[in-house]
């Protein structure tokens, strides 16, 4: 089956990532609020013309837009993970926080799980969030999704100024086909 380069909703377009993206990236990856929770630092001008090359050719990256004007108001990362056979796919998600609050976020997501599950095949669907990041796991219990684990001091993205590990705790999250099928209905 091959796979989608478009999906639409109401309000978005969620698409395939072009090269040109990166003024939209730039705006809100090089906000230390946005990246605040995610394994890198802020992205330069540079780092942004990169990345969005980078992901134009990665297919497990999307860029979520808004249908009006097509600006770029965010990213989910829809990715299947290993075995293949497990068929478990992972989502996160980043956005500019000009456009928080107003059920982006929610409504690109809940199109992205419902490809998976309806199109791709998926079994299952996982997530995983910092217990800090209220507005992440919020998103996730709204999608339907429910909190499998609370590993504590697991992961670390960053370091101190002594060059130490700052240890993060995360939230697991997850849902399984037929519970979405039940859910979305």
């Amino acid at each position: 089956m091959a796979e989608k380069e478009l999906i639409e909703t109401d309000r978005l377009t969620i698409r395939r990532f072009r090269n040109d993206d990166w003024g939209d990236l730039h705006e809100y990856l090089s906000n230390a609020e946005v990246v605040r929770f995610e394994p890198y630092d802020v992205f330069s001008e540079e780092d942004c013309r990169n990345e969005a090359a980078r992901r134009s050719s990665d297919k497990a990256f999307w860029a979520v837009c808004l249908k009006e004007d097509n600006k770029l108001i965010g990213n989910i990362y829809f990715n299947r993970q290993e075995p293949d056979e497990f068929s478990n796919w992972e989502i996160g998600y980043v956005f500019n926080p000009e456009y928080w609050g107003k059920g982006y976020a929610a409504e690109s997501c809940r199109a992205i799980i419902d490809y998976g599950f309806r199109e791709l095949n998926a079994r299952r669907v996982v997530a995983m969030c910092n217990p800090e990041n209220t507005r992440s796991w919020r998103l996730l219990e709204r999608l339907g999704m429910r909190r499998e684990g609370h590993l504590v001091k697991n992961i670390y993205f960053k370091r101190d100024e002594h060059g130490e590990p700052i240890w993060n705790d995360t939230y697991e999250y997850a849902i399984l086909a037929e519970e979405w099928l039940d859910y979305s209905s």
